[in-house]
């Protein structure tokens, strides 16, 4: 019971951060929470299966052909759901852009695709000490998580990204492309997205209703473990994935989703600012 709580629970745990990192990267530059996070994982699932499994295309190609599409839906959700929103005094009308946004590429892939989880395909022949479905997510956060560092603390770009987040007026007037670095980091976490989808195929299937679950259990990460901070989101990530496992297998069904909803009002009464967020400094 404890092998398959840790090796299911981190596998999930991981594809929650990796959702959770989603939502950072196109909060970072646009102040936005994008709920097509849930759509881009959804996707990343479906586009696997179709290129690898129904189309026959090499793990790799398929791979590839996944993020690209993922990205490429990730830059019409800044064209579409975002930019408009951007323009208009009431900037909380993105939950409504985004949503609806979300519900029609979650309706055309039911429509396009199946009504019906779909098997997703092997990518590997092999397996390392666990099954691959266990460990690619894993695997793939850690990789996502450390890129990202690297990108932020590295790079021109990351730094660009940074002083957009910070303060996009002042990056602006310091010459800053901002449409452009926001573009490009919609297109980031479309791949990111997808790269979460992809990987957790193997326990969530090629389904088209993984919105909703991806969603929210993607946006407990970020709460918890502070907005914009992606270590925050990766701790928060396992440790919700672990949690969730562990309340299956003792309370089961029902009860395992009241307990997490329990700890995370919990935990935010306790830390408004997440787990691992700063608190917000007022002038006075």
């Amino acid at each position: 019971m404890v092998e398959s709580i840790l090796s299911y629970g981190l596998a999930m745990g991981a594809v929650y951060a990796l959702m959770a990192v989603t939502y950072n990267v196109m909060f970072s530059t646009s102040r936005v929470f994008s709920f097509t996070a849930g759509a881009l994982g959804m996707l990343g699932g479906v586009f696997g299966a179709l290129f690898i499994g129904r189309l026959g295309l090499p793990s790799g190609v398929g791979f590839l052909l996944t993020l690209g599409c993922c990205a490429l839906i990730g830059v019409v959700t800044e064209f579409v759901a975002v930019r408009p929103v951007l323009k208009s005094l009431d900037q909380h009308l993105y939950v409504l852009s985004t949503l609806a946004l979300t519900l029609m590429i979650q309706q055309f892939t039911a429509i396009e695709w199946s009504t019906v989880p779909q098997p997703f395909p092997r990518v590997l022949p092999f397996d390392l000490f666990v099954r691959e479905r266990f460990w690619m997510p894993v695997l793939a956060c850690a990789v996502v998580v450390g890129g990202m560092e690297f990108l932020y603390r590295h790079s021109m770009v990351g730094r660009a990204f940074l002083a957009i987040a910070e303060d996009n007026f002042a990056a602006r007037a310091l010459g800053l492309p901002e449409r452009g670095l926001r573009i490009g980091s919609y297109a980031l976490a479309g791949m990111i997205g997808g790269l979460a989808g992809f990987t957790s195929g193997g326990i969530l299937l090629a389904f088209f209703a993984n919105v909703p679950t991806l969603n929210f259990y993607g946006f407990v990460p970020v709460a918890l473990g502070g907005i914009g901070n992606n270590r925050g989101a990766v701790v928060a990530g396992l440790a919700l994935g672990l949690f969730q496992q562990a309340a299956n297998y003792l309370v089961g069904g029902v009860f395992a989703s009241v307990a997490i909803f329990s700890v995370f009002i919990v935990a935010l009464l306790a830390a408004p600012q997440g787990l691992f967020g700063a608190a917000p400094a007022r002038r006075v």
